[in-house]
């Protein structure tokens, strides 16, 4: 049985159907963990998200990690449905909104066909409200950010999990584990380096997908658990 995981989507569903359909040729007894932000950016968020749930309920053992643009779109929806009438009338806009749009929400909107968050539907939002935080596979965690080593439980610190940057690890809290994360994008050599090398303590897997005209970025990948084979898929949504 293989386990993949595969990192930020973006939205990119062309490129994900690709990787998972013709790369990787998913089976029946396969598994896939998403490392989060499989929305924003990209023109098809709906898609991604239909597409993942249809996997799912397909059969095929479906994992998703909560990242922090699933995050922004849901707390973004509850504010907007939480507003007084007075608030929704003048169509108000709170700082989290408008920074969600700055961070691609617009183009998930638009895969909605929708003119606000508030006509997103709910099931929607529940799927997201609904997702795991980090998963511990084997000798790895696997999480879209990252962990917060300043406090005694690691795992406690759920905001470090979708949003810290930069952390020094500290070996005794991973219990012999290497953290597998996504969120910062970095180049295909530095990936594929720490992906062979045993002096790495973490695997960074997104590539940024969305950056197409950065060299060295605009792959989605997929790593096998089991044998470390790292699939790379360029984009073909941009």
């Amino acid at each position: 049985m293989r386990t993949w995981v595969i990192p930020d989507v973006h939205g990119c569903l062309l490129t994900l159907h690709t990787l998972v359909e013709d790369l990787i040729g998913i089976q029946e007894d396969d598994s896939l963990i998403f490392l989060g932000d499989v929305i924003d950016r990209g023109p098809a968020s709906k898609g991604v998200i239909d597409y993942i749930m249809k996997l799912g309920k397909s059969g095929i053992n479906t994992t998703v990690i909560k990242g922090n643009h699933e995050e922004y779109m849901a707390k973004v929806f509850r504010e907007e449905q939480s507003k007084s009438g007075f608030r929704k009338m003048l169509g108000l806009k709170s700082g989290d909104y408008k920074d969600w749009m700055l961070y691609g929400g617009e183009s998930t909107l638009q895969s909605f066909n929708a003119f606000t968050v508030r006509a997103i539907p709910e099931m929607y939002i529940e799927w997201i409200e609904s997702l795991e935080y980090y998963v511990k596979w084997k000798k790895f965690l696997i999480v879209h950010a990252g962990f917060n080593f300043e406090v005694d439980d690691i795992f406690s610190d759920t905001q470090a999990m979708m949003w810290t940057r930069e952390y020094k690890i500290d070996p005794e809290k991973l219990g012999d584990r290497k953290i597998i994360h996504g969120h910062v994008p970095v180049t295909l050599d530095f990936i594929h380096q720490s992906v062979i090398s045993n002096s790495f303590q973490f695997i960074d897997l997104d590539n940024g997908v969305y950056l197409t005209d950065k060299p060295g970025f605009g792959n989605l990948l997929a790593l096998e658990l089991n044998t470390m084979e790292l699939l790379v898929q360029p984009n073909l949504d941009f």
